[in-house]
């Protein structure tokens, strides 16, 4: 099983040095997110100062950037890299793209299969020397003259990962995407239930398999080095539930053990500005529910419990007022629990 590490973002500066440690720690892969900082600038550093370690966003959000711009900076990060870099890119909701973005919405799921298909087209352009001739509903790419052409990075094509969490984009990940990252508001009963089947449904279509299709995420990690930081990172779990489960589009993760109404109450609550009430509402059940759970000495076989055989990689990622270094040991012990993943086959 992999185990990823965030990259710092709201300082450039902290970039280098944190990347190199990450990898000397054993990390197979340094992610970072697209919330308060830009997803991509991080990676330009982490990239020309290690060696080995994957590198990728979790995600970038695909709808304000023209795929030809997403395009670009993804082929500057694979070559920095030379060949580790990964895209992970999600849709986000309506109101983010409209109020926070400020660009059109329309129905996600066929905008983001073309976002794909438009993507591979464009860099197989410049890769192969292919003809651009991409046309779909949503975009279209017929221009491009030689002088725009970057040089050939003679290295795989960038896999592409989907953000997904309903029953259409989950599809959509299997049949279009060398990957999913699975929100961390999901429990193994919802990725058992729903997930896999609904994503073996997008692979059929394709005719791709599990071995080289890579479930990233799936819940929640509480651990520390003793009982005292495991329990606050519990309950910074234990927020993060009332937070995301009062979003109307989680709510199937909760009817799956029966939290449906909790669900329909946070979201009273948080139109009330309740949020300290709203962690109040989730019992230490539903928490166990959705996280692995133990000291550092005993987070291996709960994470094996609550991941294994499913997800092929997973972040240690706990409360930021409590992180704490994990030891490399710990590192080495989750990577021997077993996965189906053996690979992204993005050859060109």
């Amino acid at each position: 099983m992999k185990v990823l590490t965030t990259l710092p973002q709201s300082d450039l500066r902290r970039v280098a040095d944190a990347a190199r440690q990450a990898e000397a720690d054993g990390y197979d892969g340094a992610m970072t997110m697209e919330n308060k900082n830009d997803p991509f600038l991080a990676h330009a550093i982490a990239g020309v100062v290690t060696e080995r370690m994957e590198l990728g966003t979790s995600v970038a959000i695909s709808f304000p950037r023209s795929p030809m711009v997403t395009a670009n900076v993804c082929w500057d990060l694979q070559i920095a890299s030379r060949g580790r870099f990964v895209l992970g890119i999600g849709p986000q909701v309506r109101p983010h793209n409209e109020k926070r973005f400020s660009v059109p919405w329309t129905p996600p799921v066929p905008r983001m299969r073309e976002y794909v298909q438009a993507l591979r087209a464009i860099w197989t352009c410049w890769e192969k020397g292919e003809k651009l001739d991409y046309r779909g509903q949503h975009y279209t790419f017929t221009l491009m003259p030689p002088y725009f052409v970057p040089a050939s990075q003679h290295m795989r094509m960038v896999p592409i990962t989907l953000a997904a969490v309903g029953p259409h984009s989950l599809r959509l990940a299997g049949e279009v995407g060398d990957g999913v990252r699975l929100h961390s508001f999901c429990t193994r009963g919802y990725v058992d239930k729903f997930v896999v089947p609904l994503v073996r449904e997008g692979m059929a279509k394709s005719g791709r398999s599990m071995e080289s299709f890579e479930i990233t995420g799936g819940g929640f990690v509480a651990t520390g080095a003793d009982a005292e930081t495991t329990a606050k990172n519990f309950e910074w779990v234990r927020t993060r539930i009332g937070f995301y489960g009062s979003t109307p589009g989680y709510w199937g993760v909760l009817e799956t053990h029966g939290y449906g109404d909790l669900g329909r109450e946070l979201n009273q609550m948080s139109k009330q500005g309740k949020w300290t009430e709203m962690t109040e509402r989730v019992p230490d059940e539903l928490v166990h529910i959705f996280a692995a759970v133990g000291t550092h000495k005993e987070i291996a076989g709960a994470i094996e419990k609550r991941f294994g055989g499913v997800s092929d990689a997973i972040s240690l990622r706990g409360d930021p007022a409590v992180q704490a270094p994990v030891p490399p040991d710990l590192i080495q012990e989750i990577q021997r629990i077993p996965t189906r993943f053996t690979g992204y086959k993005t050859a060109w």
